[in-house]
């Protein structure tokens, strides 16, 4: 039992001006957290009561899958993230510090690098195979824009976990166990999850998953089919590219005068020719100094995230007008792959990277690099060459699937990820091998499996609330019961009952202030959001006890002791047992 008067952290009224986020207000003014520097949070009292609530929801369904818990430590030597060459390829912000004597470390995002530098230490054979590791440890990431409360942090609790094994037959086992497990996990704590097939990333590998909670506040886009079956993040969604003309004729190339506007609807005005016979030509620098010219048909936009794994680049920007005229010699807005490599200044890097789209449409037209003027009849292999050639084309609403089914746009916040590691670590990091049946040294298969608390604390919030405040589910909630005392002389009656509570495991925290009016006591019990409110009062003991009421629902009723007790014992029969 807990005195709301001693508990440290109570309900406020302000916020803070960049509290945006339903989540974020109502964890603020319930007291559940307090900002330290941007992207940094304290969580105070109630707010550690739920996040350890949800870790050992994780912790069960995990240990229940057999996986085995550690930690690390939370500075990771840097030469370990060198030798997988992440210090520079990471998707984020790496934070770095040295020590005394000099020695540097990373603050860690992941523990890839951990994980496998100590397995590495024992030596183990096929025999030790496979097995599964986990930790739940602080993760440190310098966001470049910390936004959203806890929805987006530069330091978070994270259960980080890592598989290792022979091969990927094996591997595969374990994934379909974790994807389980983390639908389990998610359900338990009142989230429903989509499983959205996603980029990934800065971690490696070939292939990962996301858990997304489908939310309007969420910064995963994705593209589903109405019955679910598919479901992938923008960054790799794929489509079917519908053929336009591919039975016209081959026209002569021909240059004509464009005096027009850059954009791509300026060149359809123009010419009075769809958008999607135009060739959209967009220019990117990579993280060497590389030009990468993107060109794709007219009516489909650039995927950055599936340019970068087709092309090798790490990192993108997009060419500024004064790179485009000073070392590729030709005009913003009128770009063109025909003879763009004969113009650009000598000792320049380009490659052209051409969307499969352009398979699907002949004669098409766009700029001539040079200002006011445009090429008509572009044909691709006839007039211009292309380095590589794949999918770049970003998914969109309404696009159909290779089952051709229409796709639907979502946003959703991302809470878990499943990640197939394959070999990507263990062939970078030395020794990071096994002795097989043949006593031959093998490279560990790897997989990764990761749930953010403090996002997934957000999420919860997020999803369930209403205009006075949070409504938690009963398996994380801070307390089961928000018990309601007006009148001194009510105290010890209370604490009687109170403890008959605890001695069903039934968590209680009192409200057992006398300078507050019963609605502030009532107003601060909905913004807390615990499951059941039980109030105390001449009132209710006039009408024959206590008065029940659950926080979803908008009527209550006075029941005696036992009626009371009856009531709270069904409802945590879970808990309680």
């Amino acid at each position: 039992m807990q005195r709301y008067s001693e508990l440290f952290g109570k309900t406020v009224k302000s916020i803070p001006k960049d509290a945006r986020a339903t989540s974020h207000r109502l964890l603020y003014k319930g007291g559940f957290i307090r900002e330290s520097t941007a992207g940094r949070y304290y969580f105070l009292t109630l707010g550690l009561r739920v996040s350890k609530k949800i870790i050992n929801i994780i912790k069960k369904e995990m240990d229940k899958a057999g996986a085995q818990e550690l930690v690390t430590p939370v500075l990771h030597p840097l030469e370990l993230w060198e030798e997988t060459n992440r210090n520079k390829e990471a998707g984020f912000e790496l934070m770095v510090i040295k020590d005394r004597r000099g020695a540097k470390f990373a603050l860690g995002g992941t523990a890839e690098e951990m994980m496998i530098d100590l397995v590495r230490k024992f030596q183990l054979s096929y025999k030790d195979l496979p097995f599964n590791i986990y930790q739940f440890s602080q993760k440190f990431r310098d966001e470049l824009r910390a936004r959203g409360g806890l929805l987006r942090v530069r330091e978070f609790m994270m259960k980080d976990a890592y598989s290792f094994h022979t091969n990927e037959d094996d591997f595969k086992k374990e994934y379909r166990k974790m994807w389980d497990t983390y639908k389990t996990i998610f359900d338990k704590v009142g989230l429903q999850t989509a499983v959205v097939e996603s980029d990934n990333g800065y971690i490696g590998g070939e292939y990962c998953h996301e858990f997304v909670v489908e939310s309007p506040i969420g910064e995963s886009r994705y593209l589903t089919t109405p019955d679910g079956i598919y479901a992938a993040h923008e960054d790799i969604a794929v489509f079917i590219k519908d053929k336009k003309n591919i039975d016209d004729e081959l026209r002569s190339l021909e240059q004509v005068e464009a005096k027009r506007g850059t954009t791509m609807e300026d060149g359809v005005k123009l010419h009075k020719l769809p958008i999607w016979q135009q060739i959209k030509d967009v220019l990117f620098v990579d993280e060497n100094g590389r030009f990468i010219l993107a060109i794709i048909r007219g009516d489909y936009d650039v995927n950055e995230t599936k340019l970068k794994h087709l092309s090798g680049a790490i990192e993108l920007r997009h060419a500024t007008a004064e790179e485009i005229r000073g070392k590729i010699h030709s005009e913003p807005g009128f770009i063109s792959p025909v003879g763009i490599k004969d113009i650009m200044e000598k000792g320049t890097d380009l490659t052209v990277v051409a969307d499969d789209s352009l398979r699907t449409v002949k004669n098409a037209y766009g700029g001539a690099n040079k200002k006011d003027r445009d090429l008509l009849n572009m044909n691709i292999d006839r007039d211009y060459k292309t380095d590589i050639e794949g999918d770049i084309a970003m998914a969109q609403e309404g696009f159909l699937t290779k089952d051709s089914k229409k796709l639907l746009e979502k946003r959703g916040i991302e809470v878990g990820n499943i990640f197939q590691l394959g070999h990507h670590y263990s062939n970078k990091m030395k020794n990071a091998t096994f002795t097989n049946e043949n006593g031959e040294q093998q490279k560990y298969y790897m997989g990764c499996y990761g749930i953010g608390v403090g996002r997934t604390v957000a999420t919860i919030v997020e999803k369930n609330n209403d205009d006075k405040g949070i409504i938690w589910p009963e398996s994380v909630a801070p307390y089961h019961i928000h018990f309601i005392t007006l009148g001194e002389s009510h105290h010890k009656q209370a604490q009687k009952f109170i403890e008959e509570l605890e001695k069903e495991n039934i968590e209680v925290l009192w409200d057992d202030r006398e300078d507050l009016s019963a609605g502030e006591k009532f107003a601060d019990a909905d913004l807390i959001g615990c499951p059941i409110r039980l109030i105390l009062s001449d009132k209710s003991l006039e009408k024959g006890g206590l008065e029940f009421k659950k926080r979803d629902s908008k009527n209550s009723k006075i029941l005696s002791e036992s009626e009371t007790m009856k009531e709270v014992k069904s409802a945590f029969k879970v808990q309680g047992s």
